[in-house]
């Protein structure tokens, strides 16, 4: 049969310990995981994805049989380009089920040699989104829960940035 890849795709903008939970879970069914930081012009992303990239491959780094790539366009083409026969999804609550159920009959359609995996977190990242950690954080609230140490001091210096971009443009004269 041959080595069992799956694709684990997502904007992970930014990544969390969610994110990690099932990238971890994931590596101990296929022989190899592709995480793919997916790369959309109609998102508008706190992080490039070059940044996004280097967060999950430092989150993952002591895991053999992770790989980090980027890529843009469709997530089951990109499988096809890697040899991937699963996709891997997360199912945190149940309004995630229609969405998901969705995307996998379409990949179905697109590509039947590729399946959807839907993995459930664990407990703690049942509620856990990167939207609301990137909200938390925007109002300097603690995300050490949520992030690994490194994304929550990128986190912040990126807000921070942000909101000296914001105060420079306030401030410029006409």
């Amino acid at each position: 049969m041959g080595e069992r890849i799956a694709l684990y795709a997502g904007s992970f903008d930014p990544p969390t310990l969610g994110h990690l939970d099932l990238i971890q879970r994931a590596s101990k069914i296929f022989d190899q995981v592709i995480v793919g930081v997916a790369c959309n012009e109609a998102k508008a992303a706190l992080f490039d994805p070059v940044e996004r990239v280097e967060m999950v491959e430092k989150m993952t780094e002591k895991i053999a049989n992770v790989r980090v790539s980027q890529f843009y366009g469709l997530t089951v083409e990109y499988a096809r380009t890697q040899n991937a026969m699963a996709l891997i999804r997360g199912l945190r609550v149940i309004s995630d089920f229609e969405f998901e159920l969705s995307m996998a009959i379409n990949n179905q359609k697109l590509n039947p040699a590729v399946d959807t995996v839907c993995l459930m977190p664990s407990e703690p990242y049942l509620f856990l989104s990167s939207r609301q950690v990137k909200e938390i954080a925007h109002f300097g609230g603690s995300v050490s829960h949520y992030v690994t140490p490194e994304v929550e001091s990128r986190l912040f210096q990126k807000l921070a940035l942000r909101a000296d971009d914001t105060d420079t443009k306030k401030n410029a004269s006409p």
